[in-house]
């Protein structure tokens, strides 16, 4: 049943390739979000994907996206601004830890 509903999201899903393509499309998405343009650094990449649901200000069921934090690397799941303040980004991973940050960091 779960595959049959991941197909059905998959079927809908929206693929690019190419640089300037993916630069542009990721962009594009982040600002229809809410979310910084500069939230995915997508300079110097050879090849990457990111799989996520996608609503206003947040990018949730996150895959293909690491942080490290001491000296671990840890999935990043979520990644959301809160409706009452849009001064900051929260990044959260799967063992529940997060952290927020500026959005001025993520600005292009």
């Amino acid at each position: 049943m779960a595959s049959k509903t991941i197909d059905s999201y998959r079927n809908g899903a929206e693929s690019s390739q190419g640089d300037a393509d993916c630069k542009k499309k990721s962009v594009e998405l982040l600002k229809e979000l809410g979310l910084p343009k500069g939230l995915f650094p997508l300079d110097n990449i050879e090849e990457f994907e990111v799989t996520a649901f996608v609503e206003k200000g947040k990018l949730k069921k996150i895959s293909g996206v690491k942080t490290k934090e001491l000296l671990l690397w840890l999935s990043v799941v979520e990644v959301y601004m809160e409706e009452a303040s849009k001064e900051k980004v929260t990044f959260k991973t799967g063992t529940g830890l997060s952290e927020s940050f500026d959005v001025s960091a993520f600005e292009i």
